[in-house]
């Protein structure tokens, strides 16, 4: 039976922020007899990640992702309720934890900016209180499996941004954590370095079984990298399921792009709304509330059909969805 690198039982905190209205005298108010709204960051989250599992955990912006993740690092404390990162308590023994995780913040490099990477690399092996031996094994791997080595002496600065990346993973993981927390990790790279580092981090999970928790605006980095999502907004879960589920559940339209071999008159389906329709194709939106797929294509049939093919929403806009009917 599989073990539960994270277990995460009612956490919730609470922030006491000053308001203050603008203006002079209000600034003076503000000292004299300031007044505080209490706010609900994060609002009873439970939930278990089993090990070796890369889960997304995702939501809009002041969802609560951020505070969650500082308290199971162990920068925050909360409010109330408990969390364990392979069985330490992150807030009370972020020391002994810190040997176990590892943390990938896209915007907070930890590479120092005007050295090479390797001097980073053998800093940090230092911080861990790593074997000499053990480390230079290990950081060999690292690199040749990020593919760094042209890199790694170069100072930080004259990277680009896909190499720092790579670079700053490799940081993250020179103590071979059990756990990895990424934040936007491809946040500003090209497409071709976004491939590059999402194929990197599966294939580290595969070959380690390190424990992966994403959280990422990008949805191809879900796509490709996670079967689970988790998604939270305004501190509250609103989901925690499989990514196909998610789709299931909330795709209410499907998207169907017709070819034909001769002209077509106005098509007129129950259930169907023609985006476009020109003399040879036409793009049709079907409302999976009021009619079957098979049914639509049925109907298409009588046509000269050349070629059909039928999608779905991107996953960007059932995420939108979801936020929008679980906001105010």
């Amino acid at each position: 039976m599989p073990k539960n690198a994270l277990s995460v039982s009612h956490l919730t905190k609470r922030f006491d922020a000053k308001v203050k209205e603008p203006g002079f005298w209000n600034s003076v108010r503000s000292i004299l007899t300031p007044k505080f709204k209490r706010i609900d960051a994060v609002k009873n989250l439970s939930f278990d990640v089993e090990e070796g599992e890369i889960l997304a955990f995702i939501g809009p912006n002041g969802a609560g992702k951020s505070t969650t993740i500082k308290m199971l690092t162990g920068i925050l404390y909360p409010t109330s309720g408990t969390a364990k990162v392979m069985g330490f308590t992150p807030w009370s023994q972020r020391k002994k934890m810190a040997y176990r995780v590892g943390c990938i913040f896209g915007q907070k490099p930890q590479l120092w900016y005007h050295l090479p990477a390797q001097d980073t690399f053998d800093l940090l092996a230092k911080i861990y209180d790593l074997d000499e031996a053990a480390y230079q094994k290990r950081v060999k791997g690292l690199i040749d499996l990020f593919d760094i080595a042209e890199i790694v002496k170069i100072p930080v600065r004259k990277l680009s941004l896909g190499q720092r990346m790579r670079c700053e993973i490799v940081g993250s993981l020179i103590h071979k954590p059990d756990v990895l927390f990424l934040d936007e990790p491809t946040i500003g790279l090209d497409v071709v370095a976004k491939a590059r580092i999402r194929s990197i981090i599966k294939r580290m999970n595969e070959k380690e079984g390190t424990t992966i928790i994403l959280t990422s605006h990008d949805m191809g980095d879900i796509e490709k990298l996670c079967k689970r999502a988790i998604i939270i907004n305004e501190g509250k879960m609103i989901y925690d399921g499989k990514l196909s589920a998610l789709r299931r559940k909330y795709i209410k339209v499907k998207t169907i792009n017709a070819k034909f071999s001769d002209k077509v008159p106005p098509i007129r389906i129950p259930g169907v709304t023609v985006l476009k329709q020109v003399d040879f194709g036409a793009k049709l939106e079907v409302d999976l509330k009021k009619a079957k797929v098979g049914d639509v294509l049925a109907a298409l049939n009588k046509f000269p059909v050349e070629d059909i093919t039928i999608t779905d929403p991107e996953m960007e806009e059932i995420i939108a969805m979801i936020y929008g009917k679980h906001g105010h």
